[in-house]
């Protein structure tokens, strides 16, 4: 999964969960973004580039959310 297919996975979630999904392209430095889920965020690093799996998994742990959700 790329950066991109995750931010875009992820706020689909948060349209159906109705929580507030937003990317902040201030706070990163130089590819990286913020991604907010509600009260919690984490940083997505490059949004062309594919996701190594630990990654993957941590930035869903930040968010609280699980590979299950993204399906």
């Amino acid at each position: 999964m790329r950066g991109a297919e995750f931010i875009r996975a992820v706020t689909k979630i948060g349209r159906s969960r109705n929580i507030a999904v937003r990317v902040d392209e201030e706070r990163g430095k130089g590819s990286h973004v913020t991604l907010y889920f509600g009260e919690r965020f984490t940083v997505v690093k490059d949004r062309k580039k594919e996701l190594p799996k630990g990654l993957l998994h941590g930035m869903l742990k930040q968010l609280g959310l699980s590979l299950e959700d993204m399906k």
